[in-house]
């Protein structure tokens, strides 16, 4: 069973000029990622804007990832649908082709309750039988995951670990003292040092597409060497980012700091628009700032 310790980037997509998805360009996302030694790579995730893409893309996406990275790093495959039978059939194909494990979230529109959602969860892990991280994102799915919705869940062995991105104290402290059996993973990114300190062993964090050396030295300050010390003045140092990732662009920034580091990106779909020049000056300016700040804290 695959435990979730480290640092998991859910991978962008990059488009070619004829807006299909270019699948060269990521591979060399893929190896970027290999080389900087994140810890595992999720496909399928917001990140990857697979809200805009079709089902045949998707799949494809899954099949080509697997092949890039064969047995070099976990391979984690967002199911995230409107309807429980495409989440299963997303899910069966992500086992058909060896995926380590699954990212369940809630089906966004729909409102189902606390209960309804369990069922959606456990429908999908009976169909695919493999190891579970749950995404809460209320902010995207319209419904939080809660108590009631943890406690169903825990039936089932598969469901190992959440991406909790509420950005709610309260359900990370629900989450800490009341199910140990869920790992944690920080998915609310200016939270990544308080979850360290409940015990969470993972972030998911997309700005480790372009800046991977960072994210692992806060995950190794925190969790490895225990130095909440040092961590802190690494997260301080990375807290410009995070402010500016929250400033309402968020794909559009991570797909931007890949390019700095000389990948082929390609542009976000529609409805999402590029970043305007000035913003993009804003964000280069961040993160050479934050490149330098943790590197005095810290041998990268």
């Amino acid at each position: 069973m695959l435990t979730f310790d480290g640092i998991y980037t859910p991978a962008i997509t990059p488009y070619a000029e004829d807006g299909r998805i270019d699948f060269a360009a990521f591979a060399d996302v893929l190896e970027s990622l290999i080389e900087a030694r994140v810890h595992g790579i999720i496909i399928g995730g917001s990140t990857g804007e697979y809200y805009a893409q079709s089902t045949e893309e998707r799949l494809s996406l899954v099949e080509h990832a697997r092949k890039v990275i064969g047995n070099r790093l976990p391979l984690v495959v967002g199911t995230g649908a409107i309807r429980t039978e495409d989440a299963v059939a997303f899910a069966t194909h992500a086992r058909d082709h060896k995926a380590d494990a699954i990212l369940v979230t809630s089906p966004p529109y729909a409102l189902p309750t606390e209960l309804e959602n369990a069922h959606h969860a456990l429908t999908v892990d009976k169909a695919a039988q493999l190891p579970i991280m749950l995404y809460n994102y209320p902010g995207r799915m319209g419904i939080t995951m809660g108590e009631t919705y943890f406690r169903e869940v825990s039936r089932s062995k598969n469901v190992v670990a959440i991406k909790e991105s509420s950005g709610d104290f309260n359900n990370l402290h629900l989450l800490a003292c009341k199910f140990p059996n869920i790992a944690l993973s920080c998915g609310w990114d200016d939270q990544a040092l308080e979850f360290f300190a409940w015990g969470a062993r993972s972030w998911v964090c997309a700005g480790s597409n372009f800046i991977p050396r960072e994210h692992v030295a806060l995950y190794n300050a925190c969790v490895i060497e225990k130095d909440f010390d040092k961590g802190r003045k690494i997260m301080a140092a990375m807290m410009p980012l995070m402010n500016f990732l929250d400033g309402g662009k968020f794909v559009q920034s991570i797909k931007y700091g890949a390019e700095l580091i000389g990948l082929k990106t390609g542009a976000v779909r529609a409805p999402l628009q590029a970043l305007a020049e000035e913003e993009k000056a804003q964000l280069k300016a961040v993160i050479e700032g934050v490149k330098r700040d943790v590197a005095a804290v810290t041998v990268l």
